[in-house]
């Protein structure tokens, strides 16, 4: 049978003439979506917060989408999770109960590439009344908090409860400790080759450091930006550009070996090579991502008559990350540059 690891005899699968998945011995996934929709209604429905400006409560979750799973590969638990969640509050101050407020709280970024800190929860209110902003201060300062701490109690279930049964005792190692249980998302095989919508996906096994083979793909981005390959450069090397257009705590070094991290650090890595005003290369990896693995990220700058191009290849991306990741480059790098600088409109 196939032999995987550097002498390592967990990676020697059994010889069976059944051909069975020996203790969930290898990959084997578990759907987790209804089951963390119902759970996570039951968690954040009749939280109530107390302050000085009255009392609120959320009183319903009006929308879930998302979706979550949990994956065993060779003895050791990887969870996936995405989530959108809205709730509805309701209020009153401690002068007038008679006159409720309502409003909405928005968690946008639930997902495992964010540890909870990170995690962004919008609170709005519908009317414009002093006493509507104070409601709103109370549930800002009290009610995120709480709402966050059960967003924390739902992953520790995920992780202890919903996964129970999934890697199952080895033959002859009942004294052996549990394997320890890893957040990261799920390596796939992927044997073609397609092109579509300017992404080239080209299946690669990439063995690392990590125990088992990492299957990964490459990314093809073009955008166009209406500046020059100066200014275009400096935006994506200044460190008070970055954190303008991140709108995050940013550690920048731009000269070759320097470090870089953005985004509360769920993205980090080190620059290989800069090219003034032409080329930017970068080992970068997302937080999310099996530990230890990098991809490799070159961006190429053409200033052309009326905007300048940026060419990004992305190699060594996690195959199940290749949405993910260049939807990330779209939403939170170029559309936030175009966004606040400008980058939108033609030059003059």
């Amino acid at each position: 049978m196939a032999k995987w690891g550097q002498g390592d005899p967990r990676w020697i699968v059994e010889e069976r003439a059944d051909a069975t998945n020996v203790n969930n011995w290898h990959w084997t996934e578990r759907n987790a979506t209804s089951w963390s929709k119902s759970l996570l209604e039951s968690l954040l429905v009749d939280l109530v917060f107390d302050g000085k400006e009255g009392t609120c409560k959320t009183v319903k979750v009006t929308e879930i989408t998302g979706e979550a799973s949990a994956n065993n590969r060779k003895g050791k638990l990887f969870f996936f999770y995405e989530f959108v969640i809205k709730l509805k509050w309701s209020g009153h101050s401690l002068d007038n109960q008679e006159d409720k407020c309502t409003g909405t709280m928005e968690i946008v970024n639930l997902s495992d590439e964010n540890d909870l800190d990170s995690i962004d929860v919008i609170v709005e209110t519908k009317k414009t009344t002093s006493e509507a902003y104070a409601l709103k201060s109370l549930v800002l300062r009290e009610g995120v908090p709480v709402v966050k701490e059960q967003l924390g109690v739902y992953l520790k279930k995920l992780k202890e409860e919903f996964s129970q049964g999934m890697v199952l005792p080895r033959q002859n190692s009942s004294n052996n400790p549990p394997e320890k249980v890893v957040t990261a998302t799920q390596p796939q095989q992927v044997s073609t080759t397609v092109t579509t919508n300017g992404v080239k996906k080209s299946g690669q096994a990439n063995s690392s450091n990590h125990g088992y083979r990492i299957h990964t793909k490459k990314l093809s981005l073009t955008e166009d930006f209406k500046t020059t390959a100066e200014d275009l450069y400096y935006t994506l090397t200044n460190i008070e550009r970055v954190k303008a257009f991140t709108d995050s705590t940013v550690i920048l070094e731009p000269f070759k070996g320097g470090k870089f991290q953005m985004f509360g650090g769920n993205i980090e890595g080190e620059f290989l090579q800069l090219e003034r005003n032409k080329k930017i290369v970068q080992r970068w990896r997302s937080k999310g991502w099996p530990e230890g693995h990098f991809s490799t990220v070159t961006i190429e700058i053409l200033e052309l008559d009326d905007h300048t191009q940026l060419r990004l290849v992305q190699t060594e991306v996690p195959d199940d990350q290749l949405e993910r990741t260049q939807q990330g480059w779209r939403r939170h790098y170029f559309e936030c540059m175009k966004n606040t600088f400008g980058y939108g409109s033609r030059l003059l």
